[in-house]
């Protein structure tokens, strides 16, 4: 058994299981983080951003001056933002068999597997994972799509050239395996290849093995997966939490008696409490409010969107927030809240006794009907005509390179009243910041993650005790700028098995057994022979047939009947029985018994010699050896057959035959 890791980023997986003669892939996340290095696309003409100067090397050469543009002392591509694909020379991506999805977060790579790499298995997902993935993917075509670029910088990726630029750029890992977004047409087209499943469904691979979704408790429709044979099983822990928000509870029972977990997507920002953070995020945004300013919240258009605007909902009327609007832009805006509404069996058990009222499950319903919340595909058209300051509003994207987002950063970004709240925390806000330096809006980081942390992951090792933990390796070493902390990584005995980008595992566990199916008109046939109380032994003649995966045992093939023959023969051919087998024989020859029973037939001179294996016996007077080991008995007499026999029954009294 076998794991490769295709994907650097903890929290975006993409791996590969080789297991019984399948081939599985464990979700394709999308490392977007690369998107930093590019500058933000406006959806209008930004005077700021086209004088932006070009880089000029030390050395004075303006070979890249229309590639890279200068921005408050750091380099930015001027292209078309591109992402860190999951790597594809590990192995042969055309012979996996299925890809297994466990939140929508972790199937954004999707459209450059399934379309670029010869791949003709099946994609597995739950059904809110399917659709609101399918959002996320069609808001990120949208937002590359509405603003083209004429020209693709290509010259600063050759590595000598690379070498030579300023950090971060010069430190960006395989830019050249960086690839421009998919399009909508790879997007339909990767998405028909899915097979929607529920949680606790079984489902059968080839006859090998069988693999079951599980609830993860993170986000709507977010799973944690089960791979399982007859005799071993693996078990993929990914993106969980145990936090009661709106997503069913994680199903953690199941994953006991595990050979090898699998453990990826942790918190990542281990020290913040989600708690905590709403309430900071709900008082910085009253604060910006009643100064006369307004609120940009970067987001994703589905996850903890949802919990926001319910956290909102019971502050507004405490803080006299009721006049304020609250705007929600998103070219799947209206998509996002409807489907949110609509998935209530994927829902907390609170949410989903709401749907039996009838209430919405989401607050965020009463919000729209009472106009407190509007959404809008996009800051042109109806949003022009409604829109009033100061607000709040709600856009993507969270790396602030793309989307509506950009459009608020340059307009509000001049003043001192106004605020963004980071609420994602996939990137790095001060990375995403840099190309709008100098800023004097303020910025407040609020990270909200509600998934595992280090003392929630050991107390579930210790309940579902796997005997192999395999991790990203940042989780086996505490974080680079809190070295100190050793809180803050894996601790769990056998230590975790790290892995990193590019690595190939073979993991620590063989398969030692196969289940094999006995016909009944196989088994009648069985004459058991008890070896020891409560133990029966039988021995089988038969034929293996495997087929699917799936072995059966059946009795031999009796003999063909001759074909009648026009000749007149003297001798009738009769066709050759099937022998009996040999009986097997089973048991030990006790050394001491032995020696007195060789006596007792004459057999007196006997030196004994023992060896690592058992014994070795000489008869002297016979010039005789007979060698014991556990398994095997010889008896080495030159001729003298009848003493030969003689020994061999000897032999035999003290072993049982089968």
């Amino acid at each position: 058994m076998k794991l490769y890791c295709l994907s650097g980023h903890p929290t975006l997986p993409c791996n590969v299981l080789k297991f019984k003669s399948t081939t599985i892939m464990l979700d394709c996340g999308l490392d977007m983080t690369s998107a930093l290095h590019f500058l933000p696309l406006p959806l209008v003409h930004s005077q700021r951003l086209s004088r932006l100067p070009g880089w000029v090397s030390k050395d004075g050469n303006t070979l890249l001056e229309k590639e890279l543009k200068e921005c408050a002392g750091r380099v930015f591509v001027d292209s078309l933002p591109e992402f860190c694909l999951p790597e594809k020379e590990l192995l042969d991506l055309s012979t996996i068999d299925v890809i297994l999805i466990s939140n929508y977060h972790c199937m954004m790579a999707l459209p450059y597997i399934t379309e670029h790499t010869g791949f003709t298995g099946m994609v597995y997902a739950t059904e809110p994972t399917f659709q609101i993935g399918r959002l996320l993917m069609e808001e990120l075509v949208t937002f590359m799509e509405r603003v083209p670029k004429a020209h693709c910088a290509t010259c600063w990726k050759n590595k000598e050239i690379q070498r030579m630029l300023p950090a971060p750029l010069k430190d960006a890992l395989e830019v050249w395996t960086w690839k421009r977004c998919y399009s909508m047409q790879e997007v339909n087209s990767a998405l028909s290849k899915v097979q929607l499943v529920g949680y606790s469904q079984k489902i059968e691979l080839f006859g090998a093995v069988q693999i079951t979704p599980l609830s993860s408790g993170y986000a709507l429709g977010s799973s944690n997966w089960i791979i399982q044979s007859h005799y071993e099983k693996v078990s993929y822990v990914s993106g969980s939490s145990l936090l009661t928000t709106h997503p069913q509870p994680m199903d953690q029972s199941s994953l006991k008696n595990s050979d090898v977990l699998i453990l990826t997507g942790l918190t990542q920002i281990p020290t913040a409490n989600p708690d905590g953070m709403l309430g900071e995020f709900c008082s910085n945004l009253a604060m910006t409010i009643r100064a006369g300013g307004n609120v940009l919240v970067p987001c994703y258009s589905s996850g903890v969107i949802y919990d926001l605007l319910e956290c909102l909902y019971q502050f507004i009327d405490s803080a006299n927030l009721s006049s304020t609007p609250f705007y929600f832009i998103s070219p799947v805006a209206n998509s996002s809240l409807e489907f949110s509404q609509i998935f209530a069996e994927w829902l907390c058990h609170n949410k989903q006794s709401k749907v039996y009222l009838p209430e919405p499950p989401f607050p965020h319903a009463e919000l729209i009907q009472t106009n407190k919340l509007k959404h809008y595909p996009s800051i042109h058209g109806d949003f022009s005509n409604d829109f009033r300051q100061p607000c709040v509003v709600f856009t993507g994207h969270p790396s602030l390179r793309f989307g509506d987002v950009v459009h608020f950063m340059e307009l509000w970004g001049k003043s001192s009243l106004n605020t963004i709240i980071f609420t994602e925390p996939d990137f790095s806000y001060l990375d995403a910041l840099a190309p709008y330096q100098p800023l004097a809006m303020k910025c407040v980081y609020c990270p909200i993650d509600t998934r595992l942390n280090f003392i929630q992951v050991s107390k579930l090792l210790k309940e579902v005790q796997p005997l192999h933990v395999v991790c990203p390796e940042q989780y086996t070493q505490p974080p680079p700028t809190q070295s100190h902390r050793s809180d803050l990584m894996l601790d769990c005995q056998p230590p975790p098995m790290p892995y990193h980008r590019c690595s190939v595992l073979s993991l620590p566990f063989r398969r030692r057994y196969e289940r094999i199916e006995l016909l009944p008109e196989l088994a009648k046939s069985l004459v058991p022979s008890e070896i020891k109380s409560g133990i029966s032994v039988a021995t089988v003649s038969a034929v293996l047939q495997s087929k699917d995966n799936k072995h059966v045992l059946q009795p031999p093939p009796k003999p063909a009947p001759a074909p009648p023959s026009k000749k007149r023969k003297r001798v009738v051919e009769e066709a050759p029985e099937l022998r009996a087998p040999k009986p097997l024989l089973s048991g030990s020859v006790p050394l001491e018994q032995f020696l007195a029973t060789l006596q007792k037939h004459g057999i007196t001179e006997v030196k004994v010699e023992d060896t690592p294996d058992g014994h070795i016996l000489h008869l002297q007077d016979e010039d005789t050896l007979i060698q014991l080991e556990e398994d095997s008995t010889h008896i080495v007499c030159d001729n003298n057959e009848s003493l030969r026999a003689t020994l061999r029954d000897l032999v035999l009294r003290f072993l049982q035959k089968l």
